[in-house]
């Protein structure tokens, strides 16, 4: 049995991949709308976040002989989790992750170690702050743009705990773009001028993730951008499915 860790668009490129190259695969997502957008991949799917004790009863429950950790780039504290698990059970562990956006040499770019630097850089740009980085560092972003008078409008996931959570921090509907990427590049131009943004705030989703796309329209209208940079990946992250299945079939 093979353990995905998922979630992501790629997540579920390998998960059909080993399925079809005949390997039983376990499928894990961290949200049930995680989970359903598995459903069709092939090999069976749960949902739920996993700490460390319950990936590793998860792996010896299941006969699991092989992880593969497909999650997001940013997604730091399962590949953490993940990789702790394989040690303790000295499970092999395979990373597989989307290639980084090449990013253009432009005086609007700007790059942000961590979230709390780029609230600081949205805020100092002026305007309004459309966000793209979810809800999970929200409360970071309207903390900073409360103490400088901004106005946050966040791009977030159409689903009723992310939409609550919004509320909670104070956003109102006229703030929230509830909508699933990625975008096309017409689409984020159009959201930016609706919302007169003032700077855009991304993490580095790579082209899958649309951050391309939000890049250029954002440069279309002589808006900064302020870009998070990536978490180091582990060593031997790799990047393509054949690659990917190559390992996979030297290791089991």
């Amino acid at each position: 049995m093979i353990l995905v860790l998922s979630g992501t668009a790629e997540g579920r490129a390998v998960v059909r991949a080993l399925v079809d190259a005949g390997h039983r695969v376990l499928a894990s997502a961290a949200t049930n709308y995680g989970a359903r957008l598995l459903f069709g991949c092939g090999g069976e799917v749960i949902a739920g976040r996993l700490g460390l004790e319950e990936m590793s009863d998860l792996m010896r429950q299941r006969g699991v002989r092989l992880v593969v950790d497909a999650t997001h780039p940013y997604a730091r504290l399962v590949t953490d989790t993940a990789i702790k698990a394989c040690r303790q059970l000295k499970l092999p562990y395979l990373r597989y992750q989307r290639p980084a956006t090449v990013l253009p040499a432009h005086p609007l770019i700007l790059s942000a170690a961590d979230y709390e630097e780029a609230a600081v850089l949205a805020v100092r740009q002026g305007g309004t702050i459309f966000l793209t980085t979810g809800s999970k560092t929200l409360c970071i972003f309207m903390r900073a743009a409360r103490e400088c008078g901004r106005r946050v409008v966040a791009r977030v996931l159409p689903e009723p705990a992310v939409l609550e959570k919004c509320f909670r921090l104070g956003l109102t509907p006229a703030d929230i773009v509830a909508l699933q990427g990625p975008c096309s590049r017409e689409l984020n131009r159009a959201l930016f001028e609706q919302y007169r943004a003032g700077v855009l705030v991304t993490k580095d989703g790579g082209a899958i993730g649309g951050t391309d796309a939000k890049i250029a329209a954002a440069l279309d209208l002589n808006l900064p951008v302020v870009v998070i940079r990536r978490p180091p990946p582990p060593p031997g992250a790799i990047g393509t499915v054949d690659e990917l299945l190559r390992r996979v079939n030297q290791l089991i």
